[in-house]
């Protein structure tokens, strides 16, 4: 097992091996050990910037703002393959992590995997809850970059974890436009001035 990015010799599945989804931090940061990891497709939900984060990086009274799998559409994102044996030890670890506040529905999804020809497998996802109190809908820039902007949690800077996460898409040859001009404002000469002043 491990945890770069370097060519190597992938041992053959196990029925029982775990396939995890991620689509935000979970692609630069996995916190993990796997054995394979696949750029892959999500049919029917997509990335969004719509949790408020109470926790990972902003607080109850001053909320961050995450990502999260709301329905419709399609999200590109990586797929980690871990090992039958690191199982439960895994989901132990996506769970302390993605649920502190139970804000995401842990669900199996199929996603398709990147080839010649694509295959499909079942893979652990987090969608977002609707019905919780930190589901955030959907916000204009403005707003968004009001909560980027002041959050800061356990995590660390909300501001790092929107830059990080756009330098993972463009890193899958991915551009999201709305994410996309979020990182420009936050990265701009104007935003640091901003930061000084704070």
């Amino acid at each position: 097992m491990y945890c770069e990015n370097e060519p190597r010799m992938n041992p053959p599945p196990d029925p029982n091996d775990l396939w995890v989804f991620a689509y935000g931090s979970l692609m630069w940061r996995p916190g993990f050990a796997f054995l394979e990891r696949v750029d892959a497709r999500l049919i029917g939900a997509h990335r969004a910037l719509c949790v408020y984060s109470f926790y990972h990086r902003g607080t109850a009274e001053r909320p961050g703002l995450v990502l999260g799998l709301d329905r419709g559409g399609a999200c590109r994102g990586i797929a980690y393959r871990v090992a039958a044996a690191a199982r439960a030890e895994t989901i132990a670890y996506l769970r302390e992590r993605e649920q502190v506040t139970m804000v995401y529905r842990e669900c199996t999804r199929r996603i398709w995997l990147k080839g010649d020809p694509e295959r499909a497998v079942s893979a652990t996802c987090y969608m977002v809850d609707r019905g919780h109190a930190q589901y955030a809908g959907r916000l204009s820039l403005e707003q968004k970059l009001h909560h980027v902007r002041q959050g800061h949690g356990h995590s660390g800077a909300n501001r790092d974890y929107v830059i990080s996460t756009v330098a993972a898409l463009e890193a899958l040859g991915l551009r999201e436009t709305e994410l996309h001009l979020l990182a420009e404002r936050l990265k701009g000469t104007h935003e640091i001035a901003a930061s000084a002043a704070s």
